[in-house]
């Protein structure tokens, strides 16, 4: 012993908890494929390791003993658990179990999210999936602290330690207040909003999507005059909504069906956002690995 652990071998507990149910060597040898000398030495180790006879052998009998009595019940507890563990630990390792830490940015909460989460939950029942809401930067560190698994993500930065898919391109959209004289127009030259307040999302949240739309004003001939600030694209149409000012936005945003704000394309439309999916190099997570293929997985909707 170690520790105060017994070193009971499994298959003595098995053999064990098989001749309790038989009371019976040959019947008992027989269910677990062996023959009666090696069953009779496997019990004989078992007793020499408790210290005390596990049956009473008699001519035609044989019966638990006081000691037998109590060990079958854990025996069979202890059987049990490793049977459960045994089998949990490859359905973790075929990927069909086990927990899957997802950020998300929140303007593929409407249209990326949706259709893939589920179908992986359609493919995977016994995955949990925890979600969490993040822009990229974040999504980012959260990778290299091993805090997420994966990153559904607008605008990917490139980075060594990390593996990034591409899901899909879109374009932008203006989002303006319903009231706003160019909302009645269905396609709004961005040259037309340079004298308007913005709402965008700080830098720090996405550099590369923040740098794209301050680059689409400035081929329009205006630096974007920032009034408002916010972290999510939701919050940005939100405040739009109530009148803050002006946003170019990822086209997906439509998806926020919110009152008082009014979505319309832009002119010229030749800037394009990406979303992808991000995971850590060399990640041999099954769980990762079928996320992974169910993202690159072609679908109607809402699917990437």
């Amino acid at each position: 012993m170690e520790d105060g652990r017994p070193e009971l071998a499994l298959n003595q507990l098995h053999a064990f908890a098989v001749l309790a149910e038989e009371l019976h060597f040959g019947r008992a040898a027989e269910r677990l494929g062996i023959a009666q000398p090696p069953l009779s030495q496997q019990i004989r180790r078992l007793e020499d390791r408790v210290g005390h006879p596990l049956f009473v052998r008699e001519p035609g009998r044989v019966a638990l003993t006081a000691a037998g009595e109590e060990l079958l019940p854990a025996a069979r507890r202890a059987l049990e658990e490793v049977s459960a563990g045994l089998s949990a630990a490859r359905r973790v390792a075929a990927g069909e179990a086990g927990r899957l830490l997802v950020g998300f940015a929140a303007s593929l909460a409407p249209t990326v999210l949706p259709g893939l989460l589920r179908a992986f939950r359609d493919g995977h029942p016994g995955v949990e999936l925890e979600i969490r809401e993040m822009t990229t930067a974040p999504q980012v560190a959260a990778l290299h602290a091993h805090t997420i698994d994966v990153g559904l993500m607008r605008e990917p930065p490139e980075d060594p330690d990390l593996v990034v898919e591409p899901l899909l391109s879109e374009g932008f959209v203006a989002v303006l207040p319903s009231g706003h004289p160019l909302a009645a127009r269905r396609v709004v030259p961005v040259s037309g909003l340079a004298a308007e307040p913005f709402v965008l999302l700080p830098r720090a949240c996405g550099p590369t999507v923040h740098d794209r739309i301050v680059g689409v004003c400035r081929e329009a001939g205006f630096e974007p005059r920032v009034a408002q600030r916010a972290v999510e694209w939701q919050t940005v149409a939100a405040l739009v909504g109530a009148g803050l000012g002006v946003s170019l936005a990822p086209a997906g945003v439509r998806r926020f069906r919110l009152r008082g704000v009014a979505y319309r394309r832009i002119s010229p439309d030749t800037a394009r956002t990406s979303v992808g999916l991000a995971y850590r190099r060399g990640d041999r997570s099954p769980l990762v690995a079928r996320f992974a293929a169910e993202a690159r997985a072609p679908a109607g909707g809402d699917r990437p």
